[in-house]
């Protein structure tokens, strides 16, 4: 039996192209050059897939989508738009499409997304796309922007996530835009109009930190002088993003996942508990796993925040969104600072592509804000680029003979520098420290192959002192295999 293929749009040639490389595949192909028309063939005809142009005049790919769905039409849709923005893209899958399509497509995408869709739904009968619930569109929320395969991944995942109130997990490097992401999902699902509440639990100390969430009463612990509600109240009907969630004490851990089991929370010295309805977007840039193994974390909690997990690549494997985020950037803070439009040099966008960007999309801001002040003219060059942008490329790996430590030093840390903001410098100058204290102490011991007292004796400290070094860092010798 020939499987019917629906082609709905406003373009002759896309129409006549697509009509072409179906038929000429074997399947039953029928047209239609707008939405009206798509939907009564639709309503006739059983069609196994229709593509749908985003944007027709007089109904468009999302309202006859809607339709459809309406009408219990099981056929699977592809959304085709010549836009690749992220809303585009959590649109389309919010109301229910299977995939979605940039134009100008490869035919060859089309063909393999149409093979997927008809062996989904060779492998279940009842299948019928519509398992997403259709809602209406909320506040405009943020745009991520991006148009690179593993960014279009992610949109997919905001889209089927948004109708739902399931948990999500959100994992990735620290810079790459997690709040963003939650943001999205919030302000694309049917809460958009109610609070959305973030809370850092790396930021704020731990014995405070329950009752910044739960909350407290008057009197509860020294200077609790009034009753204070928590975040899960203040996001009432809305979303609670959970930032940093691997960094949360074990105890405080337990109590949240009660909080999200029975959807009440206990508020420090209170007798009963409060119910609420919050929706709990997690996030971490941590190996929650490796955590949950090393007992760092609890497994039941885990399991219980990562109902859907989404992995936000790190800037360097998104190289075809570089520039895009660049000029994003450069045109927000020349309208900020109230500046003459911005351009890159083609030099500049050369840097910026080889770079590889260790505090991802965070350090790309602050390095083209930084770049919008200095520049004395339209052109952004690239002596307005850090030094790192510049010139780390031709430092990678183990090329850094001609470099002073003091030039290693600042190469490595001027990417986190850059990356900085007011709300995570605390702690990183002891963070530095340690983390260039621990090599130094352990490379030493290696060339005195363990030898304490030699150890101590060439860094000019005293044995004892390099001993306590030596627990408090946890450094430990390796030992050979089959010793």
């Amino acid at each position: 039996m020939e499987e019917k293929v629906l082609i709905v749009d406003d373009d002759d040639s896309i129409r006549w192209v697509l009509q072409k490389a179906f038929e000429k595949k074997g399947y039953n192909v029928s047209t239609a050059k707008n939405g009206a028309e798509g939907l009564s063939l639709l309503e006739k005809g059983r069609y196994a897939v229709a593509f749908l142009d985003i944007m027709m005049p007089d109904l468009n790919g999302l309202e006859l989508l809607e339709k459809a769905k309406e009408k219990k039409i099981t056929t699977h849709f592809v959304i085709m738009t010549a836009q690749n923005t992220m809303q585009n893209a959590v649109d389309a899958m919010k109301h229910g499409a299977y995939d979605y399509i940039t134009k100008p497509f490869d035919i060859d995408e089309v063909d393999l997304i149409t093979k997927k869709i008809l062996k989904d739904r060779a492998q279940s009968k009842e299948s019928s796309g519509d398992n997403e619930e259709i809602i209406k569109k909320g506040e405009p929320g943020v745009n991520i922007i991006g148009q690179s395969p593993p960014m279009r991944e992610v949109f997919k995942v905001i889209g089927k996530v948004s109708g739902s109130d399931v948990t999500v997990l959100i994992e990735g490097e620290s810079g790459t835009g997690k709040e963003l992401v939650a943001k999205a999902i919030h302000f694309n699902s049917g809460r958009a109009s109610r609070p959305f509440v973030a809370i850092n639990s790396a930021a704020i100390p731990k014995d405070l930190l329950e009752s910044e969430l739960f909350g407290h009463e008057k009197g509860s612990f020294s200077g609790a002088i009034e009753k204070r509600r928590g975040k899960f109240e203040l996001a009432e009907g809305g979303t609670l993003f959970l930032d940093e969630i691997g960094d949360m004490s074990m105890d405080l851990q337990m109590k949240l996942l009660r909080a999200l089991q029975e959807k009440e929370v206990d508020t420090v010295g209170g007798n009963v508990p409060v119910k609420v309805d919050v929706r709990v977007i997690a996030a971490t840039n941590q190996d929650l796993l490796k955590a949950v193994r090393e007992n760092r974390f609890r497994e039941d909690l885990y399991y219980r925040l990562n109902v859907i997990n989404i992995n936000l690549p790190p800037l360097k494997d998104r190289g075809a969104d570089i520039e895009l985020l660049a000029e994003y950037f450069l045109q927000k803070f020349s309208a900020d600072l109230k500046a003459e439009k911005r351009y890159l040099s083609e030099q500049s966008i050369k840097f910026l592509r080889e770079y590889s960007w260790p505090g991802n999309v965070r350090e790309l801001e602050n390095v083209i804000r930084r770049a919008v002040v200095l520049s004395t003219s339209s052109v952004i060059l690239p002596e307005d680029l850090p030094s790192n942008v510049t010139h780390g490329r031709l430092y990678q790996g183990n090329n850094c003979e001609d470099m002073s430590l003091e030039e290693i030093i600042r190469l490595k840390l001027s990417p986190l520098v850059d990356a900085m903001d007011e709300s995570n410098t605390e702690g990183f100058y002891a963070l530095v420290l340690s983390q260039m204290e621990r090599p130094l102490l352990k490379l030493t011991l290696e060339k005195c192959r363990w030898n304490q007292v030699k150890a101590a004796r060439i860094l000019g400290i005293n044995r004892n002192t390099l001993k306590k070094k030596i627990d408090t860092l946890k450094i430990k010798k390796l030992h050979a295999a089959g010793r």
